[in-house]
């Protein structure tokens, strides 16, 4: 039997009214941005690629009935200023030791002013987000303690979240998806929300995205650099 005052294990969910988020997205600086995807976007190309993907990601993301607001983390002045723009907050990247440690530290500057804030971690590489889909992911993340939405590979991850009163402990980068299962926090089994799972690395990745439907940011930075885009013949048509 569980006393009254043991926390509850992350897997096990915890009746609650409907919690409005406060996403943290993490921006390395652009010009390090989304090397993968050298088999898809010139030198040139990427950091702006990279950016339109954060826009989108962000735009979306505000648009979600179910988020109160996004905190960018973030060094790269360019980025912060488009997208704060977009209606981000920007929080400096102050830790620079990494994803997890920028993660961490926009978590703690959403709860220095709400200590009481749900929190989630969200992917900057979701060009194809769908507002709808995403709220669908956090509704379901609203009932656990921790909960967590693995990409579309089933490597990593792309979301997650940890209600009020609970630490983030992010473990992003490489096979995530057993890092967050590890830690304790709850898969999110949802077949439906594919444009939260679609991030974008490689060229592979953009493809998928484009089959989904990307944002305007990204549509518009593709068709203006349609000379440094580098797709297959069936591919091309979807820009």
């Amino acid at each position: 039997m569980r006393m009254d005052s043991e926390l509850a294990p992350d897997t096990e969910p915890v009746p609650a009214p409907a919690l409005l988020w406060s996403l943290v997205v993490p921006l390395k600086p652009l010009a390090l941005a989304k090397s993968r995807l050298a088999e898809a976007a010139d030198d040139s190309l990427r950091p702006r690629l990279a950016l339109a993907f954060a826009q989108d990601t962000v735009a979306a993301a505000l648009a979600c009935h179910a988020v109160r607001d996004v905190v960018v983390v973030t060094d790269d002045p360019t980025a912060a200023a488009e997208l704060a723009a977009v209606g981000a907050r920007i929080v400096a990247d102050s830790p620079g030791t990494g994803l997890n440690a920028a993660l961490a530290h926009g978590a703690r500057a959403v709860r220095s002013t709400r200590p009481s804030a749900a929190v989630a971690a969200l992917n900057a590489d979701l060009p194809a987000l769908r507002t709808a889909e995403l709220a669908r992911t956090l509704a379901v993340a609203s009932v656990f303690t921790r909960a967590f939405l693995t990409d579309a590979t089933g490597i990593g991850t792309t979301l997650l979240s940890a209600r009020p009163g609970s630490e983030l402990r992010p473990a992003f980068g490489g096979p995530s998806r057993l890092a967050h299962l590890a830690s304790g926090a709850v898969e999110i089994a949802s077949d439906d929300v594919d444009s939260v799972r679609q991030d974008v690395d490689t060229a592979d990745d953009l493809a998928a995205a484009l089959a989904l439907g990307v944002g305007p940011y990204t549509a518009q930075r593709l068709a203006a650099g349609a000379h440094a885009v580098r797709l297959g013949p069936s591919l091309e048509g979807q820009q």
